[in-house]
């Protein structure tokens, strides 16, 4: 038998369940990848189901609100990064000259298409990353464990370094 608050949280579920698949059609919309727009529905949806005040009569409305924000903060985030890795991964200033200067700048654009390409942890650890946290940190901000985190970031560095590799050899 369910107590009180399991009953409770399975009536929620069920009044949020069925707008999960519209909102994946709407983030799916907006976002480019699968991943992002699934992980936005889930964030949606738990904040949903925490909401102490959560009306029912408007939840179609909360949950379209709470997923439209979440991907804003998608394209923000991917935007800092941009900005991070121009300005500081790939600094023309440390170039001695302009042919140097051309040179990071258009490896610096090369390398942010290639973290674009990783999915999932793998892109959302080495963001992190670039932006200067630890593995421990980006682990506590995904919600996962640092072994996780360790693994998913060896993964994208060793995939960037083929495509890096690739790309020289015009493989």
């Amino acid at each position: 038998m369910l107590s009180t608050d399991e009953s409770l949280l399975a009536q929620r579920w069920e009044l949020l369940l069925p707008h999960r698949e519209r909102l994946y059609r709407l983030a799916r919309l907006r976002l480019t990848g699968h991943q992002d727009a699934e992980d936005c529905v889930q964030e949606a949806l738990l904040r949903a189901a925490n909401h102490r005040d959560l009306d029912a009569e408007r939840v179609g409305p909360f949950l379209t609100s709470v997923t439209l924000r979440l991907c804003v903060d998608v394209y923000r985030r991917r935007e800092r990064t941009r900005r991070f890795l121009y300005q500081h991964a790939f600094a023309p200033d440390t170039a001695s000259g302009p042919e140097e200067a051309a040179c990071a700048a258009a490896e610096g654009a090369w390398m942010l298409q290639q973290v674009q390409r990783l999915e999932g942890r793998e892109r959302e650890v080495i963001l992190a990353r670039i932006e200067g946290t630890s593995t421990r940190e980006a682990a506590g901000r995904l919600g996962i464990s640092i072994k996780a985190a360790e693994g998913a970031f060896t993964r994208a560095r060793a995939r960037l370094r083929r495509w890096h590799g690739a790309s020289l050899t015009g493989g």
